[in-house]
């Protein structure tokens, strides 16, 4: 979904809200880049829906919060397959 920018920015919000999303899988979801979805968020989400902007905000910093562990998991997943 590239199309108009305002209607990708409100989706990707809408998204990330109701998936507790990562930027990386809505960017994958949406067919678009990472930056991308920054933009959409940070700059169109926040002019154009200020609440929706405010949750996805917590989820994308709790988001980035953890993904140390998530890495860590993925690490050691990735180091139990090849043992296996």
């Amino acid at each position: 979904m590239k199309g108009n920018p305002e209607e990708r920015a409100i989706s990707l919000g809408e998204y990330i809200a109701e998936k507790q999303a990562t930027v990386r899988s809505a960017a994958k979801a949406f067919g678009v880049s990472k930056s991308t979805v920054h933009k959409d968020i940070r700059t169109r989400l926040q002019k154009q829906n200020a609440g929706l902007y405010q949750e996805v905000q917590k989820i994308l910093e709790k988001n980035k919060a953890e993904r140390h562990l998530r890495g860590g998991e993925a690490t050691r997943q990735k180091y139990k397959r090849r043992k296996g």
